[in-house]
């Protein structure tokens, strides 16, 4: 039990009760989820600290929440904890059933694929509109912010990378001037946060990722509305294969595999034990003797 709440411990990126997460990342998903516009302090606190640990890797798929080490964690009772569980499970970053303990939310390979299906086709659609409308300004801005990504990628640095390129994207939206298709991207933003990072983490993946941001900003420089569009796409699909070819898949292609009897409890093992493994990416689920190797190529 203690390894277990060590690795719950360690899930988020700043203790609660001492600095806030960084605020790029903290008030990124606080903007997603629209945390500080109704929500209490504690609750958006609590909310952000599991989903950032969801989002980055250390709260695994299929992982139990335990609500009382939670509240502990945070010397809070266990309403504002059971709060930010639901606001999460609205978002689908986190699963709550009945007489089981909620969990980090697993994802099938056929709803990634799906996910990924409209993103390319919203993203295409975000590129043509840039490549059009993003005057000098603009242009010099995301520029500034590719040069910090091609940093941070030439450092390894997955997660500075990684909100990094949510914040280029994200900008790039409000250049394309359709709040609809902001809408509609928005909505799906925390799903898709979740496969964004792992895809980042498929060895080889942060150059190949920059390298195309490099082309995307090129076509917008030249507004070249179709090459963006076609680039665009292109990454897309190409962080679609990273997921696809990556240990990453394992325990999203198998949601169901890991049940829990009537009393709540793990059939594949305790809370604990769930815990103690949520912060070392594996391509073994726990409870499980099937193991599937996928690698993949440095050009997917």
């Amino acid at each position: 039990m203690a390894r277990g709440k060590a690795a719950l411990a360690d899930a988020g990126t700043a203790a609660p009760n001492g600095s806030a997460p960084l605020p790029d990342r903290g008030e990124e998903l606080a903007r997603l989820m629209k945390l500080n516009e109704r929500r209490e302090p504690l609750v958006v606190q609590v909310a952000t600290w599991i989903g950032l640990g969801v989002i980055e890797g250390r709260l695994r798929p299929g992982q139990d929440l335990n609500s009382v080490d939670l509240a502990r964690r945070f010397s809070s009772s266990r309403t504002p904890v059971r709060e930010a569980l639901m606001l999460l499970e609205q978002e689908g970053l986190v699963e709550i059933r009945a007489r089981r303990r909620p969990r980090v939310a697993s994802f099938t390979l056929e709803r990634i694929r799906q996910i990924y299906e409209v993103r390319e086709q919203l993203l295409e659609l975000v590129g043509r509109l840039v490549a059009t409308k993003a005057d000098q300004t603009d242009l010099a801005d995301l520029r500034q912010r590719v040069t910090r990504m091609r940093e941070q990628a030439d450092r390894g640095d997955v997660d500075a990378y990684f909100w990094s390129h949510v914040a280029l994207q994200e900008r790039m939206t409000v250049i394309a001037g359709n709040a609809t298709l902001k809408d509609i991207l928005d909505s799906l933003a925390l799903r898709t946060l979740i496969l964004r990072h792992a895809s980042l983490q498929t060895p080889g993946r942060l150059p190949v990722s920059v390298a195309a941001q490099e082309l995307i900003l090129e076509a917008l420089e030249a507004h070249d509305a179709e090459l963006a569009a076609m680039l665009l796409s292109r990454a897309t699909r190409a962080a679609y294969a990273a997921i696809e070819g990556s240990p990453w898949a394992e325990p999203w292609g198998w949601p169901e595999a890991e049940e829990a009897d009537t009393d709540g409890q793990s059939t594949a093992g305790s809370t604990a034990a769930a815990l103690s493994s949520a912060s070392v990416p594996s391509g073994r689920r726990s409870g499980t003797t099937t193991r599937r190797t996928r690698t993949a190529s440095s050009g997917r």
